[in-house]
Order: structure tokens, then sequence, then C-alpha cells
């Protein structure tokens, strides 16, 4: 596949393609002939697992240590384990944190023009203009 359909079929841009490659979370994507790139499936599934990881709010830094650590083979298993655990916690503490939002959100706009309202005119001191 071309770094277009690269970056069409997993909604990046080829932008972030080419730099996830310069900094090393993709390993160098063979070229054709004419120089363009041609991502095999094995970089395909490289792209979905670095998207993936970055959904998930995983730094870039912590991704090139895992990836760094993924290509030294088994003997790194450990550490890599523990890189997953630290980023699936930091991610349950961003997942409560939205979550506790969401309430907020819900509470506002289920509550609006019966208690919202009148709080943020008095709040803000401006009533909505009629």
């Amino acid at each position: 596949m071309t770094i277009a359909e690269v970056a069409e079929k997993y909604g990046l841009t080829t932008d972030t393609l080419r730099y996830y490659e310069r900094i090393g979370l993709l390993a160098p994507v063979s070229r054709t002939k004419g120089g363009i790139r041609n991502y095999s499936e094995n970089d395909c599934q490289a792209v979905e697992f670095i998207k993936c990881m970055r959904t998930a709010g995983v730094s870039v830094e912590a991704l090139i240590e895992y990836v760094s650590l993924l290509h030294k083979g088994k003997k790194t298993r450990k550490v890599r384990i523990e890189i997953l655990n630290k980023e699936r916690e930091l991610l349950k503490v961003r997942i409560a944190e939205m979550q506790e939002a969401l309430k907020k959100l819900n509470y506002k706009i289920e509550n609006y023009d019966n208690i919202i309202a009148v709080v943020e005119k008095q709040i803000f001191n401006k009533g909505e203009k009629k």
C-alpha cells in the first residue's frame, strides 16, 4: 500500500506516518523502484498498533521505548509488560476523569432549564438576551 492509502485507512496524515518512521516507531518502509513507500501487511499492523496506543494516550516516548525493547527480543518481555501495565493504569485514571466529566455534562444537559441557567445567570451576572 502507498503512504496515502495507509494514511486514509488508519485516519492518519502522511506526515505522521513519515514522522513515525523517522523516529523509529516504524521500521523503514520498503520502497518501489520509483522511491514510493510500499507498506507491507506487517507495516500496516505496526501502524494499527501505534494508532491504538496513541488513541489510548500512550506517549510517543513510551512507544519508542517499547518498540526499541521489542526489537531486542524475548529478554525484554518483562520490561515491556511493565510499560504496558503502567500505561494501562494511566489510561484507567484518564477514563475515570472522563467519566466524571461526562456525569457533570449529562447533569448540566438534563437540568439546564430548571437549575443551571439560573445559576449561570447569577455567576456571570448576565441573562440570555431575548
